[in-house]
């Protein structure tokens, strides 16, 4: 889904059954047929887990990685490590 647009710098890594998805609905019941559209960015050297799902709006940062079955809400650092449902912290790399 990528109406929003989809950036992908150089070196990234995304591995099968990854979701890029960059277009949602509003909450409001009287919009909802309607469609809200928001990039996502995926950052030089970054690294997308198997299956992991990227949400609207989101930017991955610098050299990070999303861990298999992620769904990342939320932008991501630069040189973290997230994971989870939500997606959180797990590690700072060291470079």
């Amino acid at each position: 889904m990528d109406r929003g647009g989809i950036t992908i710098e150089d070196k990234v890594l995304i591995a099968p059954k990854v979701n890029l998805v960059t277009i949602n609905h509003p909450i409001s019941p009287a919009q909802r047929r309607s469609t809200v559209s928001k990039p996502i960015v995926i950052k030089q050297g970054a690294w997308i887990g198997i299956a992991a799902t990227i949400m609207p709006g989101v930017t991955i940062g610098k050299h990070s990685i999303v861990s298999a079955g992620a769904v990342v809400t939320k932008d991501v650092p630069d040189h973290t490590i997230v994971g989870g449902v939500p997606a959180k912290l797990i590690k700072l790399i060291e470079e």
